[in-house]
């Protein structure tokens, strides 16, 4: 027993030499590519984002296409736009994106993901409040898979007793 307490001693001379009251945590650097981009990948179901940000005018290209023709539903532009304006950063950064897999939900989805996570990369001040408004989080629900005897992945067969 007098072995435990010693260790435990030597746990609080350890804490108290390790942290000292005035000490910061770390700024975190933002990190950019030649080109001045930020890169992060977004998922969402099925669907994989890779996402480039860069300060513009606003402009948002999805596998070569405008935002407005690529998410024709102004549900999936909305998704998509919700991080700049969470962060008051609308049309000051243009993105460009490729995408695959999935459907357009799980998409615009993986679109927001991503753009959250460059921006987060950008400007690492916006990090604590793309996490706050949950855009930072993977959404990890996926589609269940089918089992064998089964029609789908639940649905069982119409029972009959005769």
């Amino acid at each position: 027993m007098s072995e435990t307490t010693n260790a435990f001693a030597g746990l609080k001379d350890l804490q108290a030499t390790t942290a000292t009251p005035d000490a910061q945590p770390q700024k975190r650097e933002p990190k950019r590519d030649a080109q001045g981009r930020s890169y992060a990948t977004g998922r969402r179901k099925n669907a994989i984002a890779r996402v480039w940000v860069k300060p513009g005018k606003g402009e948002i290209i999805i596998n070569g296409k405008k935002a407005p023709v690529y998410f024709a539903r102004p549900v999936l532009r909305m998704l998509i736009t919700q991080p700049f304006l969470v962060a008051d950063r609308y049309n000051q950064f243009d993105v460009y994106c490729t995408v695959t897999g999935g459907g357009l939900s799980g998409q615009a989805g993986a679109v927001r993901h991503g753009i959250s996570r460059a921006l987060s990369l950008y400007e690492p001040d916006l990090r604590s409040i793309l996490k706050a408004a949950g855009f930072l989080t993977r959404d990890p629900r996926m589609v269940e898979r089918k089992k064998y005897g089964k029609p789908k992945a639940r649905r069982s067969f119409q029972f009959s007793k005769r």
